[in-house]
């Protein structure tokens, strides 16, 4: 049988059926496949040392002796941490791990084995040590002078050697030897099935030869092999992830997927929208009735906005703009000129708190204009509601303010041009493409208050224009943002109460409801009981995601009120809730939180006219990660620069959580690293779809047929 990309990894020789399951369960299907199972990194065995030369922010490679394996808990948690201690004549270090790779990973030191340990120095609390680095033991037949050698994504069943071979086995085959199959063997199938089995010889090369050229890329076949058998020359380029092996295979993945978008996006620009020419009447008027001036990042995006919608292609847009920039303001700047277009608009939020919050500002900023606003909510009684729809039909609503209740087949609107979504990644594609259908392809604005690198707006909003709000408006004061280690927490709870004294009102935030039994945490449930024990004076109110959505409300609107002084609550505070006398967030456990998420708590504080404060609680238990986010709270009050700094730590996939991120998982690309390459690959995806829409051209053929099968695998 002839082996091929396409071609079952059991029949490769080495795999056999229980391999090729194993293989599989991990993702590897398919030759293909196999060969796209990049290294993790390299060892460069040229610069192998001791452990005594050792200096931290080193990558090395060293041979050492294992002393001990053992494992402990962290602090008083019940976290385990492992520990593998290497030794040899110069001296000895700790590999620290927080997880375990894979079941029986640590079984294989306990006998004083000879290992090679491959990985980043780090200082950690005044001493030298590896944390997570590559140990594999040694084996003396292998030559270990003057190489590259690939290191792998270990994994239960299949160590590395192995996988090394049968990645050997898999380039001799496929691309160095590649044996085209005998005409019989695919006769069987249907006849354009077998005609493209019998074209996959090799490694196909889809790119055009004008992408390839332009971009100095060098060809698939050739990447492929050198990534997995880099020549020995070149070890700072491979370890430095600088390598033109490395390039192309990174542009490849971020080229199908800016691929994906640029085709979305000229769909979207093919659809026929409104377009709404009637210059705005009532925007002066509007402007001369806010009680500040806009910012002119404000200005701008209401510019960007006016643009798109008089186009005759419906507007899909994103504005982004940190916690309090102002972007209400601009998407009801906007509903003005739709309004006076005679056309609808609608607002849809993911709290019922915030659709209430908008209301109550659409309200005061519209209705004196003669713009007509109105609300609907799950909790929207029967009557009113129904009262709702009969003037939404009718065309006696301007504007509409709303939950998921706008989705509902109940509601019809007369004339639906514009739709505003909230916090968009709260909302998924089915419950936006509903409210799309209540109007004849109306113009789409989504707003999210989480603050986007570039790199990240480039590849999960890619299909959108993007407006940046990065001006706060004048008179927000600063949040005063400190970290405090819990021995300091009695002064902390003493501060809070001081400033209940003088009338204000504070947030504490705990990272559970309740008690666990696996996680030894603070948690709301029983903190609040404690805390209104221990204060009887102060009125505390307690708020979770467990709880119904219309006894949230009620609290928050109990809290909004000043009818409590301090809210207990979980992270079901992080958007939506705009109470401006409150200027003190404390976070409990700070260090299970990430640095978005703190960054959203902070900007609950800081709304009104009161000085702001923000304690971070950090347990001892703490990690050296979780002190450095602390310290990135306390240095940067701007979201884009958190952001920044949130998604070198995290990465993109738990940056935004994968689910809702949409981003496919990149298995060697980097968002942070390869940015550069990340700007090519989406001009080249960008050019390609205007120089041919439809992808008819012959030369762009080959990358039709790659692209429809890529395309699958990103939005299945």
């Amino acid at each position: 049988m002839s082996i091929n990309i396409e071609t079952p990894v059991q029949y490769l020789k080495g795999v056999g059926p229980k391999l090729g399951d194993l293989l599989k369960k991990r993702g590897i299907a398919t030759v293909g496949q196999l060969l796209e199972w990049y290294p993790r990194t390299y060892e460069d065995r040229r610069a192998a040392r001791n452990i005594a030369s050792l200096q931290a922010g080193q990558f090395v490679s060293l041979s050492a002796k294992v002393l001990s394996v053992k494992n402990f808990n962290l602090g008083r948690t019940r976290r385990k941490i492992y520990e593998v201690v290497l030794g040899d004549s110069s001296g000895r270090i700790s590999c620290k791990y927080f997880r375990v790779p894979y079941k029986g990973y640590f079984e294989r030191f306990k006998d004083c084995r000879d290992v090679r340990v491959t990985g980043k120095v780090l200082l950690y609390r005044g001493k030298i040590e590896f944390h997570h680095p590559d140990i594999h033991v040694e084996n003396p037949e292998e030559e270990v002078t003057d190489q590259i050698i690939p290191l792998y994504s270990e994994t239960e069943g299949l160590k590395a050697n192995k996988l090394s071979k049968l990645i050997d086995s898999a380039i001799d085959q496929v691309i160095d030897h590649p044996v085209a199959p005998p005409q019989t063997e695919y006769s069987h199938l249907p006849r354009a099935q077998a005609w493209r089995k019998q074209q996959i010889l090799g490694v196909p090369d889809p790119l055009p030869e004008w992408i390839k050229q332009k971009y100095a890329l060098i060809s698939r076949a050739d990447a492929l092999k050198e990534i997995h058998k880099p020549p020995a020359d070149k070890g700072d380029e491979y370890l430095n992830f600088k390598s033109p092996a490395q390039k192309r295979i990174a542009f490849d993945e971020f080229f199908w997927m800016e691929l994906h978008l640029a085709a979305t996006k000229m769909n979207v620009q093919r659809e026929k929208g409104v377009p709404l020419e009637t210059p705005p009447q009532r925007l002066e008027e509007f402007y001369q009735k806010l009680p500040f001036k806009l910012t002119g990042a404000q200005h701008r995006a209401i510019k960007d906005i006016f643009v798109d919608l008089k186009k005759s292609h419906p507007m899909h847009r994103l504005v982004q703009g940190d916690v309090g920039s102002g972007k209400t303001l601009v998407a009801l700047a906007a509903s003005v000129l739709v309004a006076d277009n005679q056309m609808q608009s609608c607002i849809m939020v993911p709290t019922e708190i915030l659709a209430e919050q908008h209301y109550l500002n659409a309200k005061k900023f519209l209705e004196p204009l003669g713009i007509r606003v109105a609300l609907l909510t799950g909790s929207t009684k029967a009557a009113e509601k129904s009262a709702v729809n009969t003037a939404l039909r009718a065309g006696k609503i301007d504007l509409i303010v709303g939950t998921h209740a706008l989705i509902q087949e109940a509601v019809e609107f007369e004339s639906l041009a514009f739709v505003i979504i909230d916090e968009q990644h709260r909302f998924g594609v089915e419950q936006r493409n509903k409210l799309k259908a209540k109007g004849m392809s109306p113009h789409f604005l989504v707003m999210t208050a989480t603050p986007i690198p570039r790199t990240l707006a480039m590849t999960v909003y890619g299909d959108l224009d993007v407006s940046v709000i990065d001006e706060l408006p004048p008179g927000r004061t600063p949040i005063v943002t400190r970290k405090v280690f819990e021995n300091k927490r009695s002064k902390v709870i003493g501060f809070m109460q001081e400033q209940v004294a003088k009338g204000r009102q504070a947030y504490i935030v705990y990272p559970l409801v309740e008690e666990s039994e696996k996680i030894d945490l603070k948690n709301a449930m029983d903190e609040y009981e404690k805390l209104k024990e221990q204060f009887p004076k102060i009125r505390f109110g307690l708020l979770h995601g467990k709880m119904k959505p219309d006894d949230k409300d009620k609290v928050m609107k109990s809290f909004r009120d000043h009818q409590y002084d301090v809210l207990v609550a979980t992270t079901v505070i992080e958007v939506g809730v705009d109470v401006a006398n409150a200027n003190m967030m404390i976070i409990e456990h700070a260090e299970r939180f990430g640095l978005s998420q703190l960054h959203q708590l902070r900007g609950r504080v800081g709304r009104g006219q009161h000085k702001s404060y923000c304690v971070l609680l950090l347990s001892y238990a703490s990690g050296e990660d979780s002190r450095e986010r602390a310290e990135i709270m306390e240095r940067y009050t701007d979201g884009f620069k958190i952001a920044e700094a949130d998604l070198e730590i995290r990465g993109p996939g738990e940056f935004l959580g994968r689910r809702q991120s949409g981003l496919p998982g990149f298995k060697l690309a980097n968002l942070v690293r390869d940015v550069e390459i990340l700007q090519q690959a989406r001009d080249a995806a960008f050019e390609l779809i205007q120089k041919d829409p439809q992808l008819k051209l012959p030369e762009h053929q080959a990358l039709k047929t790659y692209f429809e099968a890529q395309k699958a695998q990103l939005t299945g």
